[in-house]
Protein backbone atom coordinates (compact mmCIF):
# COMPACT_ATOMS: atom_id res chain seq x y z
CA UNK A 1 0.00 0.00 0.00
CA UNK A 2 0.88 3.49 -0.61
CA UNK A 3 1.53 5.57 2.54
CA UNK A 4 2.82 9.12 1.71
CA UNK A 5 0.83 11.56 0.84
CA UNK A 6 1.65 15.37 -0.41
CA UNK A 7 -0.56 18.26 0.79
CA UNK A 8 -3.44 18.82 -1.58
CA UNK A 9 -2.54 15.74 -3.82
CA UNK A 10 -2.79 12.56 -1.18
CA UNK A 11 -5.33 10.76 -3.70
CA UNK A 12 -2.78 10.54 -6.48
CA UNK A 13 -1.32 7.76 -3.79
CA UNK A 14 -4.26 5.89 -4.03
CA UNK A 15 -3.94 2.16 -5.55
CA UNK A 16 -7.10 1.45 -7.71
CA UNK A 17 -8.74 -0.89 -4.49
CA UNK A 18 -7.67 1.76 -2.25
CA UNK A 19 -9.45 4.30 -4.35
CA UNK A 20 -12.22 2.36 -4.58
CA UNK A 21 -13.05 1.79 -1.10
CA UNK A 22 -12.76 5.27 -0.72
CA UNK A 23 -15.57 5.83 -3.65
CA UNK A 24 -18.01 3.49 -2.39
CA UNK A 25 -18.16 4.48 0.74
CA UNK A 26 -18.37 8.08 0.52
CA UNK A 27 -21.19 7.39 -2.54
CA UNK A 28 -22.95 5.18 0.90
CA UNK A 29 -22.60 8.05 2.99
CA UNK A 30 -23.79 10.73 0.49
CA UNK A 31 -26.61 9.48 -0.24
CA UNK A 32 -26.97 8.50 3.69
CA UNK A 33 -27.02 11.76 4.16
CA UNK A 34 -29.55 12.85 1.11
CA UNK A 35 -32.22 10.76 2.54
CA UNK A 36 -31.90 12.29 6.28
CA UNK A 37 -32.01 15.52 4.44
CA UNK A 38 -34.69 14.36 2.48
CA UNK A 39 -36.76 13.25 5.56
CA UNK A 40 -36.12 16.86 7.37
CA UNK A 41 -37.42 18.41 4.20
CA UNK A 42 -40.57 16.38 3.88
CA UNK A 43 -41.46 15.47 7.55
CA UNK A 44 -44.01 17.94 8.45
CA UNK A 45 -45.84 17.99 5.23
CA UNK A 46 -45.99 13.99 5.02
CA UNK A 47 -47.51 14.36 9.40
CA UNK A 48 -49.77 17.07 8.21
CA UNK A 49 -50.96 15.08 5.25
CA UNK A 50 -51.64 12.13 7.24
CA UNK A 51 -52.58 12.66 10.47
CA UNK A 52 -56.54 12.70 11.44
CA UNK A 53 -58.76 13.84 14.00
CA UNK A 54 -57.26 15.27 17.06
CA UNK A 55 -54.04 14.07 16.54
CA UNK A 56 -51.34 16.98 16.72
CA UNK A 57 -49.33 17.64 13.87
CA UNK A 58 -46.14 18.94 15.62
CA UNK A 59 -46.29 16.20 18.16
CA UNK A 60 -46.44 13.95 15.55
CA UNK A 61 -43.29 14.68 13.60
CA UNK A 62 -41.20 15.01 16.74
CA UNK A 63 -42.26 11.42 17.42
CA UNK A 64 -40.87 10.73 13.91
CA UNK A 65 -37.86 12.25 14.41
CA UNK A 66 -37.67 10.60 17.79
CA UNK A 67 -38.31 7.39 15.84
CA UNK A 68 -36.03 7.40 13.20
CA UNK A 69 -32.94 8.22 15.87
CA UNK A 70 -33.89 5.30 17.62
CA UNK A 71 -33.88 3.30 14.35
CA UNK A 72 -30.50 4.84 13.32
CA UNK A 73 -28.54 3.95 16.96
CA UNK A 74 -30.39 0.55 17.17
CA UNK A 75 -28.64 -0.40 13.31
CA UNK A 76 -25.61 1.50 14.23
CA UNK A 77 -24.98 -0.66 16.91
CA UNK A 78 -26.17 -3.53 15.42
CA UNK A 79 -24.34 -3.32 12.21
CA UNK A 80 -21.53 -1.70 13.51
CA UNK A 81 -20.83 -4.96 15.19
CA UNK A 82 -21.37 -7.26 12.01
CA UNK A 83 -19.33 -5.48 10.26
CA UNK A 84 -16.14 -6.80 12.33
CA UNK A 85 -17.09 -9.90 12.44
CA UNK A 86 -18.64 -10.78 9.21
CA UNK A 87 -17.08 -7.91 6.88
CA UNK A 88 -17.18 -3.99 6.58
CA UNK A 89 -18.10 -4.17 2.75
CA UNK A 90 -20.90 -6.57 2.70
CA UNK A 91 -22.77 -4.70 6.00
CA UNK A 92 -21.75 -1.53 4.42
CA UNK A 93 -24.17 -2.97 1.06
CA UNK A 94 -26.98 -3.96 3.45
CA UNK A 95 -27.08 -0.64 5.18
CA UNK A 96 -27.50 1.14 1.99
CA UNK A 97 -30.44 -1.33 0.44
CA UNK A 98 -32.42 -0.80 3.64
CA UNK A 99 -32.32 3.13 3.78
CA UNK A 100 -33.14 3.09 0.10
CA UNK A 101 -35.94 0.64 -0.27
CA UNK A 102 -37.36 2.25 3.04
CA UNK A 103 -37.04 5.67 2.09
CA UNK A 104 -39.04 4.67 -0.63
CA UNK A 105 -41.63 2.83 0.75
CA UNK A 106 -42.22 6.19 3.19
CA UNK A 107 -43.95 7.84 0.13
CA UNK A 108 -46.81 5.17 0.30
CA UNK A 109 -47.56 5.41 3.87
CA UNK A 110 -51.14 5.39 4.85
CA UNK A 111 -50.87 6.91 8.66
CA UNK A 112 -48.57 7.95 11.04
CA UNK A 113 -48.57 4.81 12.02
CA UNK A 114 -46.95 3.06 9.04
CA UNK A 115 -44.91 6.31 8.05
CA UNK A 116 -43.24 5.85 11.76
CA UNK A 117 -42.03 2.34 10.91
CA UNK A 118 -40.50 3.32 7.44
CA UNK A 119 -38.52 6.17 9.09
CA UNK A 120 -37.87 3.52 11.77
CA UNK A 121 -36.35 1.00 9.61
CA UNK A 122 -34.70 3.69 7.26
CA UNK A 123 -32.59 4.80 10.30
CA UNK A 124 -31.47 1.29 10.99
CA UNK A 125 -30.04 1.11 7.17
CA UNK A 126 -28.74 5.03 7.87
CA UNK A 127 -27.48 4.09 11.33
CA UNK A 128 -24.83 1.63 9.75
CA UNK A 129 -23.39 3.54 7.47
CA UNK A 130 -21.15 6.10 9.66
CA UNK A 131 -19.19 3.31 11.28
CA UNK A 132 -18.82 0.68 8.52
CA UNK A 133 -17.44 3.27 6.18
CA UNK A 134 -14.84 4.84 8.37
CA UNK A 135 -13.64 0.83 9.56
CA UNK A 136 -13.59 0.68 5.91
CA UNK A 137 -11.69 3.58 4.92
CA UNK A 138 -9.09 3.31 7.50
CA UNK A 139 -8.36 -0.45 6.73
CA UNK A 140 -7.31 0.56 3.34
CA UNK A 141 -5.65 3.58 3.78
CA UNK A 142 -2.76 4.03 5.53
CA UNK A 143 -0.69 7.06 6.97
CA UNK A 144 -0.92 10.50 6.41
CA UNK A 145 -3.85 10.32 3.36
CA UNK A 146 -6.35 8.57 6.16
CA UNK A 147 -7.05 11.58 8.41
CA UNK A 148 -7.10 13.57 4.77
CA UNK A 149 -9.22 10.91 3.22
CA UNK A 150 -11.94 10.84 5.84
CA UNK A 151 -12.15 14.45 6.55
CA UNK A 152 -12.81 14.70 3.04
CA UNK A 153 -15.36 11.71 3.04
CA UNK A 154 -17.49 12.94 5.99
CA UNK A 155 -17.42 16.91 3.90
CA UNK A 156 -18.64 14.83 1.17
CA UNK A 157 -22.02 14.43 3.23
CA UNK A 158 -23.05 17.79 3.09
CA UNK A 159 -22.78 18.03 -0.58
CA UNK A 160 -25.45 15.06 -0.55
CA UNK A 161 -26.95 17.41 1.83
CA UNK A 162 -27.14 19.86 -0.69
CA UNK A 163 -28.46 17.78 -3.33
CA UNK A 164 -31.33 17.34 -1.14
CA UNK A 165 -31.93 21.00 -0.91
CA UNK A 166 -31.83 21.23 -4.97
CA UNK A 167 -34.72 18.66 -5.06
CA UNK A 168 -36.63 20.44 -2.84
CA UNK A 169 -36.38 23.16 -4.36
CA UNK A 170 -37.31 21.82 -7.75
CA UNK A 171 -40.11 20.25 -6.36
CA UNK A 172 -41.26 23.21 -4.39
CA UNK A 173 -41.44 24.93 -7.95
CA UNK A 174 -43.43 22.40 -9.56
CA UNK A 175 -45.98 22.23 -6.82
CA UNK A 176 -45.99 26.51 -7.45
CA UNK A 177 -46.23 25.96 -11.22
CA UNK A 178 -49.39 22.99 -10.62
CA UNK A 179 -47.65 20.97 -12.21
CA UNK A 180 -47.57 19.02 -8.72
CA UNK A 181 -50.49 18.78 -5.66
CA UNK A 182 -49.01 19.58 -2.24
CA UNK A 183 -49.94 15.87 -1.22
CA UNK A 184 -47.39 14.31 -4.34
CA UNK A 185 -44.65 16.88 -3.31
CA UNK A 186 -43.79 15.31 0.16
CA UNK A 187 -44.05 11.57 -1.55
CA UNK A 188 -42.04 12.56 -4.44
CA UNK A 189 -39.31 13.72 -2.39
CA UNK A 190 -38.78 10.43 -0.85
CA UNK A 191 -39.02 8.23 -4.53
CA UNK A 192 -35.98 10.74 -5.49
CA UNK A 193 -34.14 9.99 -2.70
CA UNK A 194 -34.75 6.28 -2.99
CA UNK A 195 -33.78 5.39 -6.54
CA UNK A 196 -30.18 6.75 -7.04
CA UNK A 197 -29.42 5.16 -3.24
CA UNK A 198 -30.62 1.57 -4.41
CA UNK A 199 -28.11 1.74 -7.47
CA UNK A 200 -25.54 2.70 -5.23
CA UNK A 201 -26.26 -0.67 -2.82
CA UNK A 202 -25.58 -2.40 -6.23
CA UNK A 203 -22.58 -1.27 -6.78
CA UNK A 204 -21.51 -1.81 -3.35
CA UNK A 205 -21.99 -5.29 -3.56
CA UNK A 206 -18.73 -4.97 -6.05
CA UNK A 207 -16.81 -4.40 -3.07
CA UNK A 208 -14.03 -6.64 -2.16
CA UNK A 209 -13.37 -6.93 1.83
CA UNK A 210 -9.89 -5.40 3.30
CA UNK A 211 -7.10 -7.31 2.52
CA UNK A 212 -6.44 -7.17 6.77
CA UNK A 213 -9.51 -7.92 7.87
CA UNK A 214 -9.32 -11.27 5.21
CA UNK A 215 -5.83 -12.04 6.72
CA UNK A 216 -7.23 -11.54 10.36
CA UNK A 217 -10.54 -13.47 9.60
CA UNK A 218 -8.28 -16.47 8.06
CA UNK A 219 -5.78 -16.34 11.08
CA UNK A 220 -7.87 -16.81 13.42
CA UNK A 221 -7.24 -13.30 14.87
CA UNK A 222 -10.61 -12.23 14.71
CA UNK A 223 -12.00 -15.12 16.27
CA UNK A 224 -9.66 -14.54 19.25
CA UNK A 225 -10.23 -10.88 19.62
CA UNK A 226 -13.97 -11.43 19.93
CA UNK A 227 -14.33 -8.95 16.65
CA UNK A 228 -17.70 -7.22 16.86
CA UNK A 229 -18.10 -8.10 20.55
CA UNK A 230 -19.62 -5.52 22.96
CA UNK A 231 -18.60 -7.72 25.72
CA UNK A 232 -14.98 -7.65 24.62
CA UNK A 233 -15.19 -3.91 23.79
CA UNK A 234 -16.40 -2.77 27.01
CA UNK A 235 -14.39 -5.92 29.19
CA UNK A 236 -11.19 -4.40 28.42
CA UNK A 237 -10.15 -1.60 30.60
CA UNK A 238 -8.64 0.81 27.54
CA UNK A 239 -11.11 0.42 25.37
CA UNK A 240 -14.20 0.80 27.63
CA UNK A 241 -12.48 3.80 28.79
CA UNK A 242 -12.05 5.46 25.02
CA UNK A 243 -15.75 4.08 23.83
CA UNK A 244 -17.73 6.06 26.53
CA UNK A 245 -15.76 9.21 26.84
CA UNK A 246 -16.24 9.19 22.93
CA UNK A 247 -19.48 8.15 23.40
CA UNK A 248 -20.48 10.76 25.62
CA UNK A 249 -18.79 13.48 23.37
CA UNK A 250 -20.35 12.37 20.48
CA UNK A 251 -23.79 12.38 21.82
CA UNK A 252 -22.74 15.92 22.85
CA UNK A 253 -22.30 16.96 19.28
CA UNK A 254 -25.18 14.67 18.14
CA UNK A 255 -27.82 16.42 20.79
CA UNK A 256 -26.36 20.02 18.78
CA UNK A 257 -27.07 19.00 15.02
CA UNK A 258 -30.39 16.76 15.76
CA UNK A 259 -31.69 18.05 18.64
CA UNK A 260 -31.26 21.73 17.98
CA UNK A 261 -29.72 22.43 14.58
CA UNK A 262 -32.38 20.81 12.56
CA UNK A 263 -34.98 22.86 14.29
CA UNK A 264 -34.47 25.99 12.65
CA UNK A 265 -37.14 25.78 9.91
CA UNK A 266 -39.37 26.09 12.75
CA UNK A 267 -37.93 29.67 13.00
CA UNK A 268 -37.39 30.31 8.94
CA UNK A 269 -41.50 29.44 8.45
CA UNK A 270 -41.67 32.13 11.25
CA UNK A 271 -39.53 34.73 9.43
CA UNK A 272 -40.39 33.55 6.05
CA UNK A 273 -43.99 34.05 6.70
CA UNK A 274 -43.60 37.57 8.02
CA UNK A 275 -41.87 38.36 4.67
CA UNK A 276 -44.26 37.11 1.90
CA UNK A 277 -46.90 38.38 4.04
CA UNK A 278 -45.30 41.94 4.05
CA UNK A 279 -44.73 41.31 0.45
CA UNK A 280 -48.64 40.69 -0.61
CA UNK A 281 -48.23 36.87 -1.56
CA UNK A 282 -51.52 34.87 -1.73
CA UNK A 283 -51.66 31.52 0.26
CA UNK A 284 -50.32 29.30 -3.10
CA UNK A 285 -47.63 31.76 -3.81
CA UNK A 286 -46.86 31.88 0.35
CA UNK A 287 -46.50 27.63 0.33
CA UNK A 288 -44.21 27.79 -2.99
CA UNK A 289 -41.82 30.70 -1.22
CA UNK A 290 -41.50 29.50 1.63
CA UNK A 291 -40.51 25.51 0.38
CA UNK A 292 -38.52 27.31 -1.96
CA UNK A 293 -36.62 29.98 0.99
CA UNK A 294 -36.38 26.45 2.84
CA UNK A 295 -34.39 24.77 -0.11
CA UNK A 296 -31.89 27.87 -0.41
CA UNK A 297 -31.52 28.29 3.02
CA UNK A 298 -30.97 24.05 3.65
CA UNK A 299 -28.13 24.68 0.80
CA UNK A 300 -26.15 27.33 2.78
CA UNK A 301 -26.22 25.48 5.78
CA UNK A 302 -24.78 22.45 4.27
CA UNK A 303 -22.09 24.59 2.13
CA UNK A 304 -21.32 26.33 5.06
CA UNK A 305 -20.99 22.74 7.20
CA UNK A 306 -18.51 21.75 3.96
CA UNK A 307 -16.49 24.61 4.63
CA UNK A 308 -16.13 23.64 8.48
CA UNK A 309 -15.55 20.23 8.04
CA UNK A 310 -12.55 20.56 6.13
CA UNK A 311 -11.53 23.30 8.52
CA UNK A 312 -11.95 21.09 10.88
CA UNK A 313 -9.79 18.46 9.25
CA UNK A 314 -6.64 20.45 8.55
CA UNK A 315 -7.05 21.78 12.12
CA UNK A 316 -6.90 18.60 13.56
CA UNK A 317 -4.15 17.20 11.39
CA UNK A 318 -1.85 20.53 12.16
CA UNK A 319 -2.83 21.03 15.55
CA UNK A 320 -4.23 18.04 17.56
CA UNK A 321 -7.76 16.03 18.04
CA UNK A 322 -8.85 17.28 21.36
CA UNK A 323 -7.54 21.11 20.57
CA UNK A 324 -9.73 20.91 17.65
CA UNK A 325 -12.46 19.72 18.94
CA UNK A 326 -12.53 22.26 21.96
CA UNK A 327 -12.15 25.05 19.36
CA UNK A 328 -15.28 23.23 17.26
CA UNK A 329 -17.79 23.00 20.15
CA UNK A 330 -17.39 26.65 21.42
CA UNK A 331 -18.26 27.57 17.94
CA UNK A 332 -20.94 25.60 17.39
CA UNK A 333 -22.63 26.28 20.92
CA UNK A 334 -21.92 30.12 19.98
CA UNK A 335 -23.51 29.58 16.43
CA UNK A 336 -26.79 27.81 17.54
CA UNK A 337 -27.40 30.26 20.06
CA UNK A 338 -27.57 32.92 18.11
CA UNK A 339 -29.61 31.34 15.62
CA UNK A 340 -32.09 30.96 17.82
CA UNK A 341 -32.62 34.14 19.77
CA UNK A 342 -30.99 36.37 16.72
CA UNK A 343 -32.31 35.15 13.55
CA UNK A 344 -35.01 37.84 12.90
CA UNK A 345 -34.83 39.11 9.33
CA UNK A 346 -34.45 37.08 5.97
CA UNK A 347 -31.25 39.07 5.31
CA UNK A 348 -30.01 37.09 8.61
CA UNK A 349 -30.94 33.76 6.66
CA UNK A 350 -28.00 34.28 4.63
CA UNK A 351 -25.67 34.58 6.94
CA UNK A 352 -26.24 33.15 10.14
CA UNK A 353 -27.61 29.83 9.04
CA UNK A 354 -24.21 29.01 6.86
CA UNK A 355 -22.67 30.01 9.81
CA UNK A 356 -24.76 27.63 12.18
CA UNK A 357 -23.47 24.90 9.41
CA UNK A 358 -20.32 25.28 9.48
CA UNK A 359 -19.75 25.01 13.35
CA UNK A 360 -21.96 21.82 13.86
CA UNK A 361 -20.86 19.93 11.10
CA UNK A 362 -16.87 20.64 11.83
CA UNK A 363 -17.78 18.12 14.90
CA UNK A 364 -18.69 15.35 12.96
CA UNK A 365 -15.34 15.49 10.54
CA UNK A 366 -13.80 15.73 13.77
CA UNK A 367 -15.43 12.41 14.80
CA UNK A 368 -14.62 10.28 11.29
CA UNK A 369 -11.10 11.08 12.06
CA UNK A 370 -11.00 10.54 15.51
CA UNK A 371 -13.18 7.52 15.93
CA UNK A 372 -10.88 4.95 14.42
CA UNK A 373 -7.86 6.30 15.97
CA UNK A 374 -9.43 5.02 19.35
CA UNK A 375 -9.90 1.10 18.39
CA UNK A 376 -8.02 -1.92 17.33
CA UNK A 377 -9.29 -3.56 13.85
CA UNK A 378 -11.01 -6.23 15.33
CA UNK A 379 -13.38 -3.99 17.19
CA UNK A 380 -12.63 -0.53 15.04
CA UNK A 381 -16.43 -0.54 13.58
CA UNK A 382 -17.97 -1.82 16.34
CA UNK A 383 -16.38 1.08 18.83
CA UNK A 384 -16.87 3.84 16.23
CA UNK A 385 -20.67 2.81 15.54
CA UNK A 386 -21.09 2.78 18.98
CA UNK A 387 -20.23 6.17 20.16
CA UNK A 388 -21.50 7.73 17.01
CA UNK A 389 -24.46 6.36 17.25
CA UNK A 390 -25.23 5.70 20.77
CA UNK A 391 -25.55 9.26 21.06
CA UNK A 392 -28.90 8.90 18.59
CA UNK A 393 -30.97 7.89 21.65
CA UNK A 394 -29.29 10.11 23.34
CA UNK A 395 -30.50 13.44 20.55
CA UNK A 396 -33.96 11.27 20.43
CA UNK A 397 -35.18 12.69 23.72
CA UNK A 398 -33.56 16.51 22.58
CA UNK A 399 -37.28 16.75 20.49
CA UNK A 400 -39.34 16.21 23.45
CA UNK A 401 -37.07 18.34 25.86
CA UNK A 402 -37.48 21.27 23.38
CA UNK A 403 -40.94 20.86 22.78
CA UNK A 404 -41.76 20.42 26.44
CA UNK A 405 -39.90 23.40 27.60
CA UNK A 406 -41.65 25.53 24.53
CA UNK A 407 -45.19 24.62 25.82
CA UNK A 408 -44.35 25.62 28.94
CA UNK A 409 -43.04 28.86 28.44
CA UNK A 410 -45.74 29.63 25.51
CA UNK A 411 -48.52 28.13 27.66
CA UNK A 412 -51.64 30.19 26.80
CA UNK A 413 -49.64 33.06 24.81
CA UNK A 414 -50.50 33.70 21.30
CA UNK A 415 -48.44 32.19 18.18
CA UNK A 416 -45.96 35.09 18.02
CA UNK A 417 -45.43 34.29 21.65
CA UNK A 418 -45.51 30.45 21.50
CA UNK A 419 -42.11 30.97 18.42
CA UNK A 420 -40.69 33.39 20.94
CA UNK A 421 -40.90 30.48 23.78
CA UNK A 422 -39.30 28.06 21.55
CA UNK A 423 -36.38 30.52 20.52
CA UNK A 424 -36.00 30.61 24.18
CA UNK A 425 -35.87 26.83 24.62
CA UNK A 426 -33.60 26.51 21.88
CA UNK A 427 -31.14 29.08 23.15
CA UNK A 428 -30.80 27.71 27.06
CA UNK A 429 -30.69 24.06 25.09
CA UNK A 430 -27.65 25.28 23.10
CA UNK A 431 -25.43 25.18 26.36
CA UNK A 432 -25.47 21.77 26.39
CA UNK A 433 -22.60 21.94 23.64
CA UNK A 434 -20.29 22.96 26.07
CA UNK A 435 -20.13 20.08 28.51
CA UNK A 436 -17.42 18.28 25.74
CA UNK A 437 -15.01 20.85 27.10
CA UNK A 438 -15.22 18.86 30.59
CA UNK A 439 -14.92 15.41 28.46
CA UNK A 440 -11.82 16.09 26.16
CA UNK A 441 -9.28 16.40 28.99
CA UNK A 442 -10.27 12.82 29.77
CA UNK A 443 -9.93 11.31 26.40
CA UNK A 444 -6.49 10.17 24.37
CA UNK A 445 -4.37 12.58 21.85
CA UNK A 446 -4.14 10.58 18.88
CA UNK A 447 -2.24 12.44 16.45
CA UNK A 448 0.49 11.05 14.33
CA UNK A 449 0.45 7.95 16.50
CA UNK A 450 -0.45 4.24 14.81
CA UNK A 451 -3.87 2.69 15.13
CA UNK A 452 -4.48 0.80 18.18
CA UNK A 453 -3.97 -3.15 17.53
Amino acid sequence: MNTNSNSGSWWRTLSRPQFLAFTVASMAWFFDCFDQQIFNLARMDAVKSLVTGEQNPKTWAAYTMTTFLVGWGTGGLWLGALGDKLGRARMLALCIFLYAIFTGLSAFSLSVWDFCGYRFLTGVGVGGVFGLSVALISDVIIGEARPKALGLFQALSTIGNVGAGLVGLGISMLVGSGALTPTWQWKTLFLVGAIPALLTGFWALTLREPASWIEARDSGKLAAARAGSYVALLGNVKWRRNALLALALCSVGIVGLWGLGNFHPDILDSVLRNKFAADGLDAKGMESQVGRAKSFAMIAQNLGGFVGMLLMAQLAQRWCRRGAFAVGFIAACAATMLVFKGLRTYEDIWWMIPLMGAAQYSLFSGFAIYLPELFPSALRSTGASLCYNGGRFVAATAPFTLALLTNYLGEGKSPIEKIEAFRTAGFWLSLVLLTALLILPFLPETKDKPLPE
